[in-house]
């Protein structure tokens, strides 16, 4: 997010990212850093929400319009409107107060949503030097830029993009029972009714999960083996995916 509003301002940017990564993610900005006079620190005394709207929300969009000055930064949130809104505050903040009428749920509300989605976010559900952008629907998320300049994994991105063909997507599962409360193994395979290999299961939580499955197998029976039990699960594609993405 940039903080500054015109580029005569000292630039502030404010970046977001899974908490359990963050020393790593400072080591490496400072890497590049070089000798310019850039400052990385982490902002501790902030809070982060995200704003999902309800069934009944109605013209949630201008209510939270009048009340955008209380909050550091309430945005769209950039990835697909069906995850609503972001919004920065300081720690302590009165919620009530920046968006009246809301309902404050807990962090398992807002992964439900997630996995219901089959939006991805943090490590768990891309883990570094697995997951790759295109199997993880990050072009349908504004997180691949196909006219930037180079970057890593640049050539291998683009080149896939640019062919058209993709195997396996990261999708949202619903689950036949609900998942047991100490989870199941990330990676766990994933077998069509014959046994074959279908994919691997990422995270869930109750009934809902995230998994990265061959589309060619996506409308057939799936099970998962927990602790010697086999769970069915069915996948879904995305509404929000764009019409044209049949592959």
């Amino acid at each position: 997010f940039r903080l500054h509003e015109s580029p005569e301002e000292e630039p502030h940017i404010l970046m977001e990212c899974d908490s359990g990564v963050l020393d790593a993610i400072q080591k490496h900005l400072k890497l590049y850093k070089i000798r310019r006079k850039v400052n990385i620190t982490p902002c501790l005394d902030l809070s982060l929400w995200a704003v999902v709207p309800g069934e009944q929300a109605g013209d949630i969009a201008s209510s939270l319009a009048k009340h955008a000055d209380q909050a550091l930064i309430l945005t769209p949130d950039p990835r697909t409107e069906v995850m609503g809104w972001r919004l920065i505050s300081k720690k302590g903040a009165n919620l009530s107060e920046i968006i009246p009428g809301s309902h404050i749920g807990n962090i398992q509300d807002y992964h439900r949503h997630r996995y219901k989605q089959g939006v991805p976010e943090g490590v768990k559900d891309l883990p570094p030097g697995v997951a790759l952008p295109l199997e993880s629907n990050l072009a349908y998320m504004n997180g691949i830029s196909f006219t930037k300049g180079c970057y890593i994994g640049q050539e291998l991105t683009a080149r896939t993009h640019h062919m058209g063909v993709i195997r396996k997507r990261l999708l949202p599962v619903h689950f036949s029972a609900p998942l047991p409360e100490d989870g199941i193994p990330e990676g766990a395979e994933i077998f069509t009714e014959s046994g074959k290999s279908a994919g691997k299961f990422r995270a869930g939580g109750g009934e809902l999960g995230i998994a990265l499955l061959r589309l060619a197998n996506i409308n057939e029976p799936l099970c998962l083996n927990i602790a010697g039990d086999k769970v069915k699960l069915t996948a879904s594609i995305p509404e929000w995916w764009p019409k044209t993405a049949s592959k």
